[in-house]
């Protein structure tokens, strides 16, 4: 598929989704958000696809923000049609994937824009990224997950003090603070999160969208994350990936695990 706003290449194993819109420092707008979600789950139905990565153009930015200009003059009920729109559409819509998502943050991630590296299933960034929420200092609250996601990914009392004082992180600082996992020069980056995909690879997609599944029903108000880990422990059982990777180990061998 062709697209406006980005880039989508696939090899290897791994879809790379690059925003392109350096001008606007990646900037989200509805027509870029809509192409990321075409995007994204077109490499989430490919059998082919076993890792997504998601990444900026240029050396700046990973996403500088939101298109304010496309909603500077919303309504009440403008408003909240916008978040939930944009929840539907990407940020949810990415941290459910079966696919595993890499974030490879390469410059700014503000507003929007470390909203969708939060809703990665992780993320890695470069020594020159810097990550906040801005939106207060906008007379708005972050839309697209940020009061939730953070302070899941860093406490509390750290999402309280980015959040209220609408200030930045350093790449460093984020990987204090648990928001990154890895920081590398910004030539490195895409090498790593490659890498880090080639040791996910070798593993069981059907198992690995189990885990995300089990992993993410911690987090959903009202559900038993436990009992939801029963279940999905249970349903490996009776995949073709089970029988493939428990013969191969009694076997002693490396395992073919025949895909999504």
């Amino acid at each position: 598929m062709s697209y406006n706003n980005l880039i989508s290449k696939y090899s290897n194993g791994i879809t790379t989704i690059t925003i392109n819109r350096p001008k606007k420092l990646n900037a989200l707008n509805k027509a870029t958000i809509q192409e990321l979600h075409e995007a994204f789950d077109a490499a989430n139905t490919d059998e082919d696809t076993k890792v997504i990565i998601i990444t900026g153009s240029g050396e700046k930015a990973f996403v500088a923000g939101a298109d304010i200009s496309e909603f500077a003059d919303f309504s009440v009920e403008e408003g909240g049609k916008l978040a939930a729109q944009g929840h539907e559409l990407l940020f949810d819509f990415v941290a459910n994937l079966s696919t595993p998502v890499i974030a490879a943050v390469n410059g700014f991630a503000l507003g929007g824009g470390l909203e969708l590296a939060m809703a990665c299933h992780f993320r890695v960034a470069s020594s020159n990224a810097k990550m906040g929420l801005p939106e207060v200092s906008l007379g708005v609250i972050p839309g697209y997950g940020g009061t939730q996601r953070l302070p899941q990914l860093v406490g509390k009392g750290r999402a309280m003090e980015m959040v209220m004082t609408a200030g930045m992180i350093d790449a460093d600082k984020a990987l204090n603070y648990g928001l990154v996992n890895h920081v590398v020069e910004q030539d490195e980056l895409l090498p790593l999160a490659e890498k880090i995909a080639s040791k996910i690879m070798r593993n069981s997609s059907v198992a690995i969208a189990e885990a995300i599944h089990a992993i993410n029903a911690n987090y959903e108000t009202g559900v038993n994350g436990f009992d939801v880990e029963i279940e999905a422990f249970g349903n490996c059982f009776g995949t073709e990936d089970f029988v493939e990777g428990t013969t191969a180990f009694l076997g002693k061998r490396k395992a073919e695990f025949p895909g999504k």
